[in-house]
């Protein structure tokens, strides 16, 4: 009797575990043309602010990487993951740096990468759990096998939280600056970049001293890359070791 109902539940558990692979896959590969139209976090920010006593607000319009400034692309480039280019998803360098960072007591430092901040936004929820960070690092794989760095960069400058009931670059350059994404000046993309590690906290426009050194650095970093965010720099070597692949040049 209980060899049997051990054997349901397992068929049970091995039907779910390959519905979820399955699901997942499909997700990734169907997102890799078609816009996506709400995050999770944006339905958890809008429940937060119906618990706040505010009303729901959710400002988000979704527009083709050729309809976003190529100075945000390189600001967040600079200001997120300037290995962005050349990983697989994941940047052990900066991940090792941070758990040593984190050890020594200074401020919380996070090691995700462009990639892995894109699989959060859209597949799961925000937390430091060993089972979101495994299913984090699953659909980041998923995605670089899956998604163009082209497609990553448009899904994540669509989809990230830019301020307060803000997502993505068109809603947060009509938000921040009173102008679509593609207008946005240099000046202009760098202070966005400069708040993306707490949108929530600091602001574009007027930028806090804080902000505005930030601002400082990213500029003087996207004059070290020139300036320019080359997507064809780095090429396939071979299949299995390669992080840049030859794609289309626009997703919508």
């Amino acid at each position: 009797m209980l060899k049997t109902v051990l054997l349901k539940i397992w068929r049970i558990l091995w039907k779910t575990f390959v519905g979820f692979i399955v699901l997942s896959i499909v997700s990734v590969i169907v997102f890799r043309w078609v816009p996506v139209p709400a995050t999770p976090l944006m339905f958890i920010r809008g429940i937060e602010q119906k618990a706040d006593g505010r009303s729901f607000s959710m400002k988000h319009d979704w527009v083709s990487l050729d309809e976003i400034s190529p100075k945000l692309q390189l600001a967040v480039v600079c200001s997120e993951d300037q290995n962005y280019l050349k990983h697989f998803g994941f940047d052990f360098k900066a991940i090792e740096k941070a758990m040593k960072e984190n050890e020594s007591g200074r401020r919380m430092r996070g090691g995700s990468t462009i990639t892995q901040q894109t699989a959060k936004n859209v597949f799961l929820w925000q937390g430091r759990s060993y089972i979101r960070k495994a299913l984090e690092a699953w659909f980041t794989l998923l995605i670089e096998i899956f998604w163009s760095k082209e497609r990553i960069m448009e899904v994540y400058l669509n989809s990230i939280e830019m301020g307060d009931g803000v997502y993505g670059a068109e809603a947060a350059a009509q938000y921040w600056f009173h102008k679509p994404a593609k207008s946005l000046s240099k000046d202009e993309a760098s202070a966005i970049a400069a708040i993306l590690p707490n949108p929530l906290k600091y602001k574009a426009n007027p930028p806090s001293d804080y902000i505005n050194k930030r601002k400082a650095w990213i500029k003087q970093q996207m004059s070290f890359w020139g300036n320019k965010l080359d997507y064809d720099k780095y090429e396939d070597d071979d299949d299995t070791t390669s992080v840049s692949k030859k794609k289309p040049k626009k997703n919508k």
